[in-house]
């Protein structure tokens, strides 16, 4: 046992004593015949859980879960304090009064209705103008409103366009390389869903904008007939679908048309989207190389615009890190915003179920549809009411130009590393920093200098959290004899997250605290380091309340490098590489870990031609003021946006 490291209260921490650290993960990158071999042995009991254990203490894990005394109690899921917009109205203790220029929708009313809300805030749009070929740019991907431009104007039909659909995805598997993107794909039941949609078309009747509207549903939510295998080959066969998950069916109540289940990284424990099962998703940018993950599926069919949008699920980044490296949007909701029910993820704390789109609106009109918050996390959450930014205001102008973006600058002059700057090529943090001068000329966003404590600790409290999360979700299976069906990433995550001997503790009270010794009898080292994680949890919460009273969203880049190459050895036993992750996830924890929203918008690409997302991280229930954001920087980055590599136009004028 190594010295006590004692915390001071987060209240009192000095923040210019903090220093930025730059995050070095030491772990062999592993593929081929070699992962396959070290899985072996770091499942043999007494030699893997050595080799794990050196591991831990070779990245600090030890000393920051067993040698560190923490005087805050702990937090073991996303607890959001009452929300003050600005530092004035702190210090003289005034409840803030509701955003301007939203409209508040009724979580429990009809999708339909908030649908048409969320379209009543949209800026106007002639799609007119896009079929005529007026004023159109390089190149923009058509959007939920021209598809039903084009089915009330009768220039196309939904099954027209199922049609092509199901030519383009039963053609993936003979690309080389192959690209499947899906999972679950039903041809007879794509053309049943466009059949009734065209009819009511004909009629003139749709149920919404959406009518119509072809999403793809990551392999994690359920959406029956399909059934929901997490990309393994086996978890069909334990678990049966019976019935669509509640964000799939507010979305079907709208009309929308489900192509299928999209393919991922098996379980979500990645951050490639390498899946040996069923072949790896290729990004439409350049086929050599990752989409990113785990909703790996969902963002390239998206990106490659086969779809609108699709629905993915966050519990490390799922949906940021793809929607960045493929060049999509990706909204991340506060947690317990969306009703996780009928997903794989459903019981955790740190995942939500989110839209990946094309554009900025398209995803407005997505998140208004399936928002809404289960009946037990009203009660325990006490969510603020959900609104919509009204976009086609004439105060939207002045809001973006009131609001404060928090950027994490080291003001050390002997330690001139940024956190922002923290990348794998400058090309990012260059990009990003020119949107944030863009938007302070065009809008008079002011950006303000933050310190984002502890950033090390929110690493391993995530990945505690989610694993113990995992680990309890899933070894009933692995008990029972599936576990040698995993992939060998997946297994290697295992092996980690036993030694957590996290399970017992999360399964029998997740919401409960250790008794004040910090350890029980039978759970002796779980009750010990879930109070830790607890504990960090509530001091970093408190750190980016107290940044929230200062800034209105904290502005960072998606990702710490754009897609990396795929190894060929990869492709058929999967790969482990802990420094790419670490590069893909530097700035998505704090979303998952506090429960906040955030959102991924393209804003340019790097000298090779790969998407580069900044990131927008909100307020508790703050998901009108990052998208009023986004939209603002979607608009000023509209004509550089670049077509990808592969593109499928289903709207093709003649």
């Amino acid at each position: 046992m190594g010295k006590k490291r004692v915390m001071v209260p987060a209240k009192e921490l000095e923040l210019s004593t903090v220093k930025y650290e730059k995050e070095t993960i030491l772990a062999p990158h592993l593929t081929g015949s070699i992962l396959k071999l070290f899985v072996r042995i770091i499942e043999i009991p007494i030699i893997g859980s050595l080799i794990i254990s050196f591991m831990k203490k070779e990245n600090n894990m030890v000393e920051m879960l067993q040698n560190t005394e923490i005087p805050e109690k702990p937090m073991f899921k996303p607890e959001f304090p009452p929300q003050v917009r600005n530092l004035a109205d702190c210090l003289c203790d005034i409840k803030p009064e509701a955003e301007p220029s939203v409209v508040i929708v009724d979580e429990e009313g009809k999708p339909t209705d908030r649908v048409e809300s969320a379209l009543k805030c949209l800026p106007h749009y002639d799609p007119a103008s896009c079929w005529s070929g007026d004023t159109l740019p390089s190149f923009q991907y058509w959007k939920i409103r021209d598809f039903a431009y084009a089915y009330r104007s009768k220039l196309v039909t939904p099954s027209k366009i199922a049609e092509q659909i199901i030519t383009l995805v039963e053609g993936c598997k003979y690309h080389k390389p192959p690209t499947p993107l899906l999972i679950s794909f039903d041809a007879e039941d794509i053309r049943k869903q466009a059949a009734a949609s065209t009819q009511r078309f004909k009629e003139g009747n749709p149920l919404s904008i959406l009518d119509g509207i072809f999403m793809a549903i990551k392999d994690d939510i359920d959406c029956y007939p399909h059934p929901t295998k997490g990309a393994s080959t086996w978890m069909h066969e334990v678990r049966s679908v019976e019935k669509d998950a509640v964000s799939v069916s507010r979305l079907r109540s709208c009309g929308v048309i489900f192509i299928g289940k999209a393919n991922m990284h098996e379980f979500g424990m990645g951050t490639t989207g390498n899946n040996p099962n069923y072949g790896t998703t290729r990004n439409p940018y350049a086929h050599e190389r990752y989409t990113g993950g785990s909703s790996s599926g969902p963002a390239a069919i998206v990106a490659s615009g086969l779809c609108s949008a699709a629905l993915g699920t966050d519990g490390g980044g799922s949906i940021r890190i793809p929607s960045s490296l493929c060049g999509v949007v990706g909204l991340k909701t506060t947690y317990g915003r969306t009703n996780m029910g009928g997903s794989l993820c459903g019981s955790g704390t740190v995942e939500i179920a989110g839209p990946i789109a094309s554009t900025v609106e398209d995803v407005i009109l997505v998140y208004a549809a399936i928002l809404g918050s289960s009946p037990e996390d009203r009660i325990s959450l006490k969510p603020s009411p959900p609104c919509l930014p009204i976009l086609s205001s004439v105060e939207n102008v002045n809001i973006l130009g009131s609001l404060q973006l928090g950027k994490y600058t080291e003001v050390n002059w002997n330690f001139p590393l940024q956190w922002f700057n923290d990348v794998h090529s400058t090309d990012i943090s260059d990009v990003c920093e020119d949107v944030l001068n863009l938007l302070s000329k065009s809008h008079g966003c002011k950006t303000i200098e933050i310190v984002i404590p502890e950033l090390h600790e929110m690493r391993i409290a995530h990945l505690v959290s989610i694993g113990s999360e995992s680990l309890r979700s899933l070894n009933p299976d692995i008990e029972d004899g599936k576990g040698v069906k995993l992939n060998c990433d997946t297994r290697t995550c295992m092996a980690l997250f036993r030694t957590f001997t996290a399970s017992d503790y999360v399964a029998a009270q997740c919401l409960s605290q250790p008794k004040e010794e910090g350890y029980d009898e039978e759970n002796k080292n779980w009750a010990k380091l879930a109070g830790q994680t607890g504990n960090w949890r509530r001091r970093i919460m408190h750190h980016h309340m107290e940044i929230f009273k200062k800034v209105d969203v904290i502005v960072t880049p998606t990702t710490g490098m754009t897609a990396p190459k795929i190894p060929p050895s990869a492709l058929e036993n999967g790969e482990s590489n802990m420094q790419v992750s670490g590069y893909l996830m530097r700035f998505i924890l704090a979303a998952n870990l506090l429960g906040l929203p955030a959102i991924t918008v393209p804003v340019g690409y790097d000298k090779q031609g790969l998407p580069i997302g900044l990131q927008l991280i909100g307020r508790p229930w703050g998901e009108a003021t990052i998208l009023r954001l986004a939209s603002a920087i979607e608009e000023l980055c509209a004509e550089s946006r670049r077509k990808p590599a592969s593109f499928h136009d289903l709207l093709k004028t003649k």
